[in-house]
């Protein structure tokens, strides 16, 4: 059964979307399946996969509300290889109807459960607040990656999110649970990020990824071009460390349940990946 994973943070530009991309694009090469779920209106994750959010015939809107299945949505983020639910601004209005819908914190999880078997991993990018459409995440997730940069306001904004994790534990998904804490877009010359990364180990343990995300041009410039980071520099340090975030979350999964044989999709990764740092 597939891990579903919710990348979230209230807070935004702190590499949300970046990391879904790219993440979803480095498990592919370490031969998982993957589905990236695109639910934040502005649909950058569906443009940064290459795919034109002005030209969906079908998207995560009509999914949620029931007007589409899920296969009739998707399509192929090529040639990273994983299969998108791609988004644009018409889930604005999708969110707004779903409050006066029944179950309505739990219309993604429905819609998930039937092709779980069917993927490795799905991950879910989430808008940069706390609305239907992220519950609906966070319902729907087993786990919770929660990417940041490693400044003043960050470690209040945490605290923010966890206590939203907490709730939705205890009220509608109780086994959603903190997978890990992503720095993200860092530089160790910046002593307050060294500080602030100080202070996040010392909060939150083992629960911060050991992979750490650099500040790298070749990331930032990657979604202009409609490609992962691996597709577009496979030899930055970006695409290394988000393969070395890969294989970390391969590791620490429990399960970590051999994947099907790859359909020669996808590049392909030969080396051992080590954690970055």
């Amino acid at each position: 059964m597939g891990r579903v994973i919710a990348v979230t943070n209230q807070k935004g530009g702190v590499g949300k979307t970046t990391t879904s991309v790219n993440l979803a694009a480095s498990l592919v090469a370490t031969r998982r399946r993957v589905l990236l779920l695109d639910i934040d209106p502005q649909g950058n994750a569906t443009m940064g996969s290459g795919v034109d959010k002005y030209q969906l015939e079908a998207s995560a809107c009509d999914v949620l509300l029931g007007e589409c299945g899920l296969a009739d949505a998707v399509v192929r983020a090529e040639p990273a290889g994983y299969t998108l639910l791609p988004a644009n601004a018409d889930l604005t209005a999708a969110e707004v109807a779903l409050m006066n819908m029944p179950n309505r914190e739990r219309r993604l999880r429905s819609v998930l459960e039937p092709v779980l078997d069917d993927y490795d991993y799905i991950l879910i990018d989430c808008p940069p607040s706390l609305n239907m459409l992220t519950v609906n995440a966070l319902v729907a997730s087993t786990g919770v990656m929660i990417p940041m940069q490693c400044e003043y306001y960050a470690l209040e904004g945490l605290s923010a999110l966890l206590d939203t994790v907490r709730q939705i534990h205890q009220t509608l998904n109780p086994q959603l649970r903190v997978e890990g804490v992503l720095r993200t877009m860092y530089d160790p010359r910046n002593k307050l990020a060294t500080e602030v990364s100080d202070q996040l180990l010392s909060h939150m343990g083992d629960k911060v990824y050991r992979t750490i995300i650099p500040r790298n041009i070749r990331v930032a410039e990657a979604p202009s071009h409609g490609l992962p980071v691996l597709l577009y520099d496979k030899s930055s340090r970006g695409a290394l460390s988000y393969l070395a975030l890969a294989g970390e979350i391969i590791r620490r999964d429990a399960k970590d349940t051999p994947a099907r044989p790859a359909e020669s999709h996808g590049p392909a990764v030969t080396m051992e990946i080590q954690d970055g740092g």
